[in-house]
Order: C-alpha cells, then sequence, then structure tokens
C-alpha cells in the first residue's frame, strides 16, 4: 500500500466577483505531492500559481474543492486553526524576505520559534544560520546584511521549526543572477539534506529542472512535465 501523499488537492476552484461578472481562477485542479520531493510551479504572470500558493497555504479560502496536508484537511479550519497549523507543519519562503530591521538575524529566525513556546528557541536559530551558512553573522540587522543574506535568514526562518513542506514563491526574485544562483542551490542542498517537501513557485524554467517534477499551471487548470536530462541523467543546465 503507497504511502499518502503529504498534499492532496481535490477539485480546487477559485473565482472572484468583477465588474458584473465572475472570474475564474483556477478551475478544478487536481494534485498529488509525494513527502520529501521537490515539485516546480511554472506559469505565466496572471496564471494563478500564487493564488494556488496561498490555497495550499491556508492563507485564501478556495471557492470549492479540497486542501489536505500531513493528513489534516484545511478546508473548515478557523483562522486561529490555520495559524498553528501552519506554524506547526509549513515553512514559507518569499522573494520579499519580510524580516523584522529592528531585529538581528538570531532574533528574526528565533521570533517563530519562541512564539511556538520553544525554550531552546536561540539555540535552534543559531543552528539553522550554521545551516546557510551565517553563522559569523547572527548578531548583524538586516541592514548590515546583503540581499543573499536576508534571503538565507529567511530561509533559515523557514527550516528552523523542522516544518513538513517549505513553500518558496519566486524565492531569488529579488536577487542578482549570481547571488539568485547560490540561493537556488542551497534550498536544495537543504531539502536534500532534510528530506522535506520542496513547493517552488518560480518563472525560471532552468530552476524548475532542478525539482522532482515540473508543473505548469495555465488557464486554471494543470499540466505535467518531466525536468530536462542530459546524456548522463543530470539535470541539464
Amino acid at each position: 500500500m503507497p504511502d499518502t501523499p503529504i498534499l492532496q488537492i481535490l477539485d480546487l476552484f477559485l473565482s472572484f466577483q468583477g465588474e458584473g461578472h465572475q472570474v475564474d481562477i483556477l478551475k478544478g485542479v487536481n494534485l498529488n505531492i509525494d513527502e520529501g520531493t521537490s515539485v516546480a510551479i511554472l506559469g505565466p504572470s496572471g496564471s494563478g500559481k500564487s493564488s494556488l500558493l496561498s490555497l495550499m497555504t491556508g492563507l485564501e479560502k478556495q471557492t470549492a474543492g479540497s486542501v489536505t496536508i500531513n493528513d489534516h484537511c484545511l478546508d473548515n479550519m478557523s483562522e486561529d486553526q490555520l495559524a498553528l497549523f501552519r506554524r506547526d507543519n509549513i515553512g514559507i519562503v518569499l522573494q520579499s524576505f519580510h524580516l523584522i530591521p529592528t531585529m538581528t538575524a538570531l532574533e528574526n529566525v528565533a521570533v517563530p520559534l519562541e512564539l511556538a513556546g520553544r525554550k531552546d528557541a536561540f539555540k535552534i536559530a543559531e543552528e539553522a544560520l550554521g545551516h546557510v551558512g551565517l553563522s559569523h553573522r547572527i548578531h548583524h540587522y538586516p541592514t548590515q546584511l546583503s540581499g543573499g543574506e536576508q534571503q538565507r535568514v529567511a530561509i533559515a526562518r523557514a527550516l528552523a521549526p523542522n516544518p513538513k513542506i517549505i513553500f518558496a514563491d519566486e524565492p531569488t526574485g529579488n536577487l542578482d543572477g549570481k547571488t539568485g544562483h547560490k540561493i537556488v542551490e542551497l534550498i536544495f542542498n537543504l531539502q536534500k539534506t532534510f528530506n522535506t517537501t520542496l513547493i517552488l513557485i518560480t518563472h525560471d524554467t532552468e530552476v524548475a529542472n532542478h525539482c522532482d517534477r515540473i508543473l505548469h499551471i495555465q488557464d486554471g487548470l494543470i499540466a505535467e512535465t518531466a525536468p530536462l536530462k542530459d546524456a548522463t541523467g543530470k539535470v541539464a543546465e
């Protein structure tokens, strides 16, 4: 008997009422994602990929359909229940770093752990910053860090609680190409090290090709293609 997928989406619809007409964003998405895998979601601007991420993380409510993560159905959870569920199961990395400017890197990573009641919050936060190569910058404030370093802090903050799933929405969008490439390598290395499920929203096909699966969202539906490999079976650059 195969293991239950860590993420299950069934007949997911999302619609908004526009000026005198209905705007359909998602039109019956079905998707299963296995634990420990990496999945890229590609799509043009306005295709609904960020909306899909919002539904998968419980930040928005779908018009119809169901979202289940780690055997927990999100559909009927209250806002407070969803917040607690995200705290204990989900890490989110965005292209905007969303660091608290008056807190050091260590304090930024420790905050969600402290809110979860972890007495060892600062120890875990320091270890997480070590995993992203920032042991020497833990007492620096965001304004004292480069863009790449700030994104590393955001990644450490997402990983520190040891979530079941990491959602990354265009995590290199505010970085230059060289720094972005290093951040992508870091994310995939950490995903493999901790066997975390990774769901990556991106417009970059080269980044997507590093994932186990590639999903394309267009016209409110999802199609799947295989990552490109070279003759040796490695990811094609």
